[in-house]
């Protein structure tokens, strides 16, 4: 089978995200009246080139995942653009975005909630192509029994329901139907997560053999830095909606600028146990809430650089090959240890 290798030169994106904002209001009274906003992503900008993984990685409530949904326009953005191939996606109809979907697909976290129990396999991979009538229920019937066997699973499990498969099989399955329309572009929400870890080995595995084989492009979500440090090619850093810091993924966990990167890698576990006994950087206080961020950097309450610009002043990611969001980085090649020692 051959998917469609994303076309156009490789210095030009694929996908261009530009001030993006999604805010949820917050309703309170007999009347519903909004007294407030979350602001769960705030003003976020990355490019994604044909045919690389771009990564984004935060704790858990740092915008990431809804920067993803509204990629694909599962939230409808509040402000800002998200350019596709030339199209801004958050002006399109719903009937221009349904014809956008067999270019853009997404996988997502829990692979048994995203999939109908009450449907077999073979009519839940066939759904697609009879939906954008790209082939009758024959033809699609068997499309699906050769990307079955792509990502890994025999034929047999056509005829099998959801709950008759492990979680590994049933994310497997979530690929597959995202391979279905053969698009550029997926959005993997923290595909691997919900898995084992020897399971989550085999799914980052056969994301990049297919990314190899049909020339895909990731933007690959995720809380766990192990997974971004072995599938990327670059890497977003998010904290509080807001992007603290892009760089190839070599370089960020390398020599990360960001006080906040760095410390997402003091917490990763080191795998030299003869490593394990380093002072680690102790982090004070709690994420603030999204409803009322703190002013200046977002991060200030926590960084233990903080100055009194950094209470008052957005700090404004910078430009260059590694752009970040800081008005006291981190030294440029200074070893991500060494700085936190």
């Amino acid at each position: 089978m051959t998917l469609t290798k994303p076309p156009g030169p490789a210095d030009q994106p694929l996908l261009r995200v530009s001030n993006l904002k999604r805010y949820y209001p917050i309703r309170k009274g007999v009347l519903a009246r909004t007294v407030g906003q979350v602001r769960a992503v705030d003003d976020v900008s990355f490019d994604v080139y044909p045919g690389e993984t771009l990564g984004i990685v935060g704790e858990s409530g740092c915008g990431k995942s809804t920067t993803g949904r509204a990629v694909v326009r599962l939230e409808t953005p509040t402000a800002g653009s998200v350019i596709f191939e030339g199209t801004d996606i958050a002006s399109l109809s719903k009937g221009g975005m349904r014809r956008l979907r067999t270019d853009l697909q997404m996988v997502f976290q829990d692979p048994y909630s995203s999939l109908n129990p009450q449907i077999r396999i073979g009519d839940l991979l066939a759904e697609p192509l009879i939906a954008h009538r790209r082939l009758d229920r024959a033809g699609a019937r068997a499309r699906a029994a050769e990307i079955l066997q792509v990502v890994g699973l025999p034929t047999v499990y056509l005829n099998r329901y959801p709950h008759e498969l492990s979680g590994g099989q049933r994310q497997r399955v979530g690929i597959a139907r995202a391979l279905m329309l053969e698009p550029k572009l997926i959005v993997c929400d923290e595909p691997v997560s919900a898995l084992d870890v020897s399971i989550q080995a085999q799914v980052l595995n056969l994301l990049k053999d297919l990314q190899g084989e049909f020339g895909l492009t990731y933007l690959f979500i995720s809380h766990g830095l192990g997974a971004i440090k072995y599938i990327s090619d670059r890497v977003v850093v998010m904290y509080l909606g807001k992007v603290m810091e892009i760089a190839d993924t070599a370089e960020i966990f390398a020599r990360p600028r960001h006080p906040y990167t760095q410390i997402l890698l003091d917490a990763y576990p080191e795998p030299d146990p003869r490593l394990r006994d380093r002072q680690r950087i102790i982090v004070e206080g709690d994420v603030p809430s999204p409803a009322k961020p703190p002013p200046g950097c977002v991060f200030h309450t926590r960084c233990r650089y903080a100055q009194e610009i950094c209470k008052t002043e957005v700090p404004q990611l910078s430009t260059g090959g590694h752009p970040v969001a800081c008005h006291f980085p981190l030294a440029a090649g200074t070893p991500a240890v060494a700085a936190a020692s």
